[in-house]
Formats: C-alpha cells, structure tokens, sequence
C-alpha cells in the first residue's frame, strides 16, 4: 500500500510541474508579441528622428 502511495504521490509531484511549466509558457507566449510590439516602436522612435535630420 505504501508503494501505491508514493507512485500517486510521485505522478501528482509531476502533474503539479507540468501544469506549471504550461502556465508558465502561455504566459509567455501571450506577451511575446505585445513586448515585440512594444520594442519595434521604441526603436522607431528613436531611429526615425535621426534618419529625418540627415544623420546617416
């Protein structure tokens, strides 16, 4: 009976992880492209002004 326990145990241990792991890439799949978003407009504003005044 103990070994039972320590498999339900072990595979519960696991799930526990899986699902966090899960939760965890989800999240970062779903800000991946507001931050890329986020970022493409800060280098613009920063690259354009420069572009625009002859800087190149």
């Amino acid at each position: 009976m103990a070994a039972i326990e320590a498999m339900v145990s072990d595979m519960k241990y696991k799930g526990q992880i899986l699902a966090r792991t899960n939760k965890l890439e989800s999240g970062i799949m779903n800000s991946g492209m507001i931050g890329f978003s986020i970022g493409l407009a800060f280098a613009l504003v920063l690259v354009v002004p420069v572009v625009l005044l002859g800087g190149f």
